[in-house]
């Protein structure tokens, strides 16, 4: 017992004793005397001690024997039997001191006539009393579950999110870098086909800035992504690939992860080798609720160690979204990866839309992430552009075509900014309401 329960513990035992030493001097006492008022308060603090304590010692042994959370039912009954087991003794010790040694009555008296009476009276009034400590203790040992529970929920909410966040941030610079080195080496193989790329690009950067953000997309929206990408290697590598689509349509309309078909025909693409003698074939289907990337094997030898970034972030995903499994197989001929597709569009946050606190931070974070997605694209854009410009100027100084780029992906910039700055959800609530108001004085 720690010094803070002990001094609640002795506060208690004091208010009790005065209380009933009071009422048993008023109410029991013939005679009316100094001395008879110490002594009915010095035999209500023996009461008050001794099972205030007996009970405190008893529930103490209990919970650290059983949970009143893990083993209700064996904490519940084994409550009982020591309670009333207990208290009956504390009783029958307390009554016999009472009764018997300060009082001087006949000890063959002790269980019949009114003493018998007395003691089936303070074993009532002790149960009564034992049974509501130990219902304190179990709302008390209840609430502390519930808060833990709680707690635990939140910290695992958040972690979670946190590290759905670092899976996602991390295709912004991945999916930059890798596009970057596709027209490094466009630039130096076909000119004509890198303008084509660089202009395409931001168009397809502009969509990933946008997605990167959501939990779950679309097969539809996701199948349209990646017919914009393989269009894009179409560009480097002509014949030597070639791509299949073949989807069910019903499928279509449910979800998986963003950006998954990119990374994953960009890793076919990075691990095999592709000639016109030797096209690569790449197929992607649907089949048994999975959406599958199905390659021939054409290893290509002496690749640089990978990443890790690709694969691993789509499963890592998932696992944050669902308990189905991402599905690898691997033979001597081909490599399929099959990934699941989701029915409902389930989310690592938690649900707050039933409180307005709650509502006023969830419309906060979004602005914050409207603010971050404008900010990123601005960056990319002071980083590419002139990367572009360079290697414009550098290879092909006489045809300008870093202009294209600089301007597509500039108007979509500024009209980035028009949203996320200038005509928001605000400004649409705001003339949404002055159009009601006009309604109602009509």
């Amino acid at each position: 017992m720690d010094t803070k329960d002990l001094k609640n513990k002795l506060s208690t035992m004091l208010w009790v004793s005065f209380a009933t030493g009071i009422f048993f001097f008023a109410f029991f006492t013939d005679n009316k005397s100094v001395s008879n008022l110490i002594i009915s308060f010095l035999v209500s603090f023996m009461y008050s001690f001794v099972f205030i304590i007996g009970n405190y010692y008893t529930n103490c042994y209990l919970n650290s024997k059983y949970s009143w959370i893990d083993d209700t039912k064996t904490r519940i009954v084994l409550g009982i039997l020591s309670t009333i087991f207990v208290n009956v003794v504390l009783v029958f010790v307390c009554n016999y001191l009472n009764l018997i040694v300060i009082q001087k009555n006949n000890p063959a008296k002790f269980f019949t006539g009114e003493m018998g009476l007395f003691n089936w009276i303070i074993v009532n009034i002790a149960l009564l009393f034992s049974a509501i400590f130990h219902a304190k203790g179990f709302m008390e040992e209840w609430k502390k579950s519930s808060k833990k529970e709680v707690v635990e929920q939140k910290l695992i909410a958040k972690s979670a999110n946190a590290q759905f966040e670092t899976l996602k941030n991390q295709l912004d610079p991945h999916f930059l870098f890798n596009s970057l080195n596709v027209l490094s080496s466009l630039i130096d193989e076909n000119p004509d086909q890198a303008q084509v790329f660089t202009a395409s690009m931001s168009k397809i950067y502009r969509y990933i800035l946008e997605q990167k953000d959501k939990e779950l997309v679309s097969v539809e929206e996701e199948l349209d992504f990646a017919k914009t990408y393989t269009a894009l290697l179409k560009t480097r590598f002509e014949d030597s690939v070639t791509f299949e689509f073949n989807v069910n349509e019903n499928d279509q309309k449910n979800f998986v992860v963003p950006l998954s078909l990119q990374l994953l025909l960009e890793n076919c693409i990075k691990h095999n080798f592709a000639t016109s003698s030797k096209p690569l074939h790449i197929k992607i289907s649907s089949e048994d609720g999975f959406l599958m990337i199905e390659n021939n094997l054409q290893f290509r030898e002496n690749i640089k160690e990978s990443s890790g970034i690709g694969l691993s972030n789509i499963v890592q995903r998932y696992a944050l979204l669902t308990k189905r499994n991402v599905f690898i197989e691997k033979s001597e001929d081909y490599f399929k990866v099959k990934i699941p597709i989701l029915i409902e569009k389930t989310s690592t946050k938690m649900n707050t839309t039933k409180y307005s606190e709650n509502s006023a931070y969830e419309r906060a974070a979004k602005r914050v992430n409207e603010l971050k997605g404008f900010y990123g694209n601005l960056i990319s854009y002071c980083l590419v552009i002139p990367f572009l410009i360079f290697v414009n100027l550098y290879t092909a100084p006489q045809y300008q075509w870093f202009w294209w780029p600089m301007l597509g992906w500039g108007i979509g910039l500024a009209s980035h900014g028009i949203a996320v700055f200038g005509i928001s959800k605000d400004w649409e609530e705001r003339q949404i309401q002055k159009i009601l108001e006009r309604e109602n004085h009509k």
